[in-house]
This record gives structure tokens, C-alpha cells and sequence, in this order.
């Protein structure tokens, strides 16, 4: 997996999101013949109130998910995201209708017939709600922001992603010092923060 993907993953998995990286969309090529039409590198979705439970310390409040995200938890969330080491910007790909009807289609969030009127309203306002009542947005991230703003999608940098990350970890440490991650970008700041403990 991409390192800048992995670190989004990690990133929107504390969030409360499932996610999925890397989805391969095939299409046809021909009367018998298919080709991989785009690898989309994020999509995830949030259960309405998705939060974090221990087990034994019901007493603990859920957690809330990050401001930056534009969510307030309540309500299902569904991102297709698209992950650079630049620019946070989306591809000519992730904005095809064909690829993003497909998408929600696959994962069983619109059928084919609503499919196509979510889709015009995510290309035109970068958001919609479908039929079924959960939001999808298009997300990009990357190292920096594009200039001017986007208009049809949301942005977010991977710099604010570590930050989040390392003042999660920071917040609630006394219980994650004693888990063992095997995501790897989550892994790696797990060791750093390790390391950085010891040396004080």
C-alpha cells in the first residue's frame, strides 16, 4: 500500500470510518475483453454515531470525530477519496461518472436506478444524499492545498492528519501503550511515540 494512502486509512479508521484502499473499478473493453479503468485510492464509510467503546469502561464518553472532516457524527458518511503526495486534488478518474456510478452501485449504497442522480449532484456540489438517506462526499488529500480552493470536493492535508494522529495518541495513551498495531503507518507512529516516551 501507497504510504500517503496507508496514513489516510489510519487516519480516517480512528475517525470511525471502514474503509477500503486501493479499489480496483474494471470495465469492458470490448465484447470480450476487460481492463482495469482506475484504482480508487480511498473510500470509507461512517456508521451514524460511530465511536469508540472499551470494553469494561461503558462509563467513558464516545469519541468524537475530528472537526476537520465537516461531520458531526450523526448522521452515515461515505467518502471517495483520492490521495496525493502534492497537491490535494482529485484526478480526471475519480470524477468520471462511470467510475463513480459504478462505485456506488458495488457497495450498495444506490441501486442503478438512483445511481446517476447521485452522481450529477456529487460532480456538481462534490456532495449528495441518496436515496437511502446517507451522505456521499468526494475528498481529496494530499501535502498542501490547491490553490484557489476547490469548489466540488472537499480537501484535507496530510500534515493535519498527523497532527491529529499524534494528539490522539497523546490524549489517550495510558490505554493505547498497551495495544499492538499492525497497520502500518499507525504502527509507526505507535514506535515513535514509544520512543519518544523512553527518552524522557
Amino acid at each position: 500500500m501507497d504510504h500517503a494512502v496507508a496514513l489516510v486509512q489510519a487516519y480516517l479508521q480512528l475517525n470511525g470510518y471502514f474503509t477500503v484502499a486501493e479499489y480496483p473499478v474494471i470495465e469492458a473493453a470490448g465484447r470480450r475483453s476487460y481492463e482495469t479503468a482506475t484504482d480508487l485510492d480511498m473510500l470509507a464509510f461512517r456508521f451514524p454515531g460511530a465511536g469508540r467503546l472499551v470494553p469494561g469502561r461503558e462509563d467513558q464518553p464516545l469519541f468524537a470525530p475530528d472537526p476537520a472532516l465537516g461531520i458531526d457524527g450523526s448522521e452515515a458518511d461515505m467518502l471517495i477519496g483520492e490521495v496525493k503526495e502534492g497537491h490535494a486534488e482529485l484526478n480526471r478518474n475519480a470524477r468520471n461518472p462511470d467510475v463513480l456510478r459504478t462505485v456506488l452501485a458495488r457497495f450498495g449504497c444506490c441501486d442503478l436506478r438512483h445511481a446517476d442522480h447521485t452522481v450529477g449532484e456529487l460532480l456538481h456540489a462534490g456532495q449528495a444524499v441518496t436515496h437511502s438517506g446517507h451522505r456521499v462526499r468526494l475528498m481529496a488529500f494530499g501535502t498542501s492545498l490547491p490553490s484557489p480552493p476547490p469548489r466540488h470536493y472537499a480537501v484535507l492535508t496530510l500534515g493535519h492528519m498527523i497532527g491529529f494522529i499524534e494528539q490522539y495518541l497523546d490524549s489517550y495513551w495510558p490505554m493505547l501503550r498497551h495495544a499492538q498495531f499492525k497497520h502500518p503507518a499507525l504502527g509507526l507512529l505507535m514506535v515513535l511515540e514509544k520512543a519518544r516516551r523512553a527518552g524522557r
